[in-house]
């Protein structure tokens, strides 16, 4: 493993290395003073040596860093890392998993295109299709997520996109991506997955056929709660577009978030691989406990599309959502009942999240699109975080004698 010192480069072979090996190397460039960490490039411009190579980097003609809303070192070695988990050829990073959405749509997407979009998407995603990309001329009709027939039969002629969360907010329902990617490419369409819930260790749609990766880096990537942050991944002729939005719109990703979150990919299997054990022994308690209707966790045998998970999938997430008797009231006092979990709409924390998806995440929605949806007013989500898994269930067993 040699240095470049006069690049700054870490001149090392990753090819062919596991994801723990990308998740701690891929992307690092050292400065001359030989950091072992990763630096971080507090900048807002950079210095050229003359006029001419300042021309010649704004040109594109020749390599280098021009302003940080879009050419930032850190910045870099973040979209670098992500693009080597999600086997993409480029990564682009945005301020927030909301703006990942948006650069892609505004970036590919044109007024008359048409979308299509699962409607087991976040509460928020289904807000920006219908108020903004609507607004400018964008066509966007939902389908259910698992029904590829539906996604087929409701193709037009200027279908352009079609975007899925896989597994969804917050009922956990899958489609499968391969069979999905084809029936999207048979009509010479992108099919961009949001990859929040499973990141790219548990799952890589991209091997599975999909053009586009999109993430809210928010959540599981910085893994504490601490920053907020967005990727897209996928073709480079593809991220061309999105990073051409970025440099004028500008909703890119600030240098400490992404060192941040550099630091948080370091450790990203682990944490999921508790996160995942945690998460499927407290879906299988609670399966078991008076007062709980249903529970959905596609962990669970239960769960309809149980071989489907197991099969595009390394294991099956750290959200698990169930319904409690007594509807909203019900949800609503088994939630004020726990004393451990965190009363917040976030997820992807080491600390465990309590919430009500109908008055919080997906409160924006009109009755009918959360009956489409799915999202019950007893339905309650928790993102399983790291602490000890028993206190974790006293904590709920709380919320149960509430009931």
């Amino acid at each position: 493993m040699a240095i470049d010192w006069e690049a700054g480069r870490l001149d090392s072979d990753l090819e062919g290395v596991g994801d723990d090996t990308l998740a701690v190397r891929a992307g690092q460039r050292r400065t001359p003073e030989g950091e072992h960490g990763e630096a971080l490039f507090f900048t807002s411009s950079y210095v050229f040596r003359s006029a001419a190579e300042a021309a010649a980097r704004f040109a594109g003609e020749r390599p280098g860093n021009v302003y940080s809303r879009y050419t930032n070192p850190t910045v870099r070695a973040f979209e670098e890392r992500i693009a080597a988990l999600e086997g993409a050829e480029q990564a682009v990073a945005t301020a927030s998993g909301m703006s990942a959405i948006m650069a892609t749509v505004m970036s590919l997407c044109s007024a008359g295109d048409h979308v299509l979009v699962s409607r087991s998407v976040f509460g928020a995603t289904v807000s920006l299709f219908d108020k903004y990309f609507k607004r400018f001329g964008v066509q966007v009709d939902y389908v259910p997520l698992a029904d590829l027939a539906a996604w087929d039969a409701a193709c037009k002629p200027n279908t352009r996109l079609f975007f899925v969360e896989s597994p969804s907010n917050p009922l956990a329902e899958l489609v499968d991506i391969a069979r999905l990617a084809e029936v999207a490419h048979r009509h010479s369409a992108l099919l961009a997955v949001d990859n929040c819930f499973c990141t790219p260790i548990l799952q890589k749609p991209l091997a599975l056929g999909a053009d586009i990766v999109v993430h809210s880096a928010t959540k599981y990537i910085d893994g504490q709660g601490r920053c907020l942050g967005g990727v897209v991944a996928g073709r480079s002729e593809l991220m061309k577009e999105v990073v051409g939005f970025l440099r004028t719109a500008g909703p890119t990703l600030s240098p400490f978030n992404a060192w941040v979150f550099l630091k948080g990919l370091e450790t990203l299997r682990l944490r999921m691989q508790a996160h995942c054990a945690s998460a499927l022994a407290l879906a299988e308690w609670l399966e078991q406990q008076p007062g709980i209707e249903r529970v959905y966790y596609s962990g669970l045998p239960s769960h309809p599309q149980h071989a489907l998970a197991s099969q595009q999938q390394k294991a099956f997430g750290a959200v698990v959502s169930f319904e409690v008797a007594g509807g909203r009231e019900g949800a609503w006092r088994f939630i004020d009942a726990t004393r451990l979990l965190s009363i917040t709409a976030n997820l992807g924390d080491s600390k465990s999240t309590i919430t009500h998806p109908a008055t919080t995440t997906h409160g924006r929605l009109t009755p009918d699109e959360r009956a489409q949806a799915g999202i019950r007013d007893s339905l309650i989500r928790i993102a399983v975080g790291l602490e000890d898994l028993e206190d974790l269930k006293r904590d709920l067993a709380r919320g149960l004698q509430a009931l």
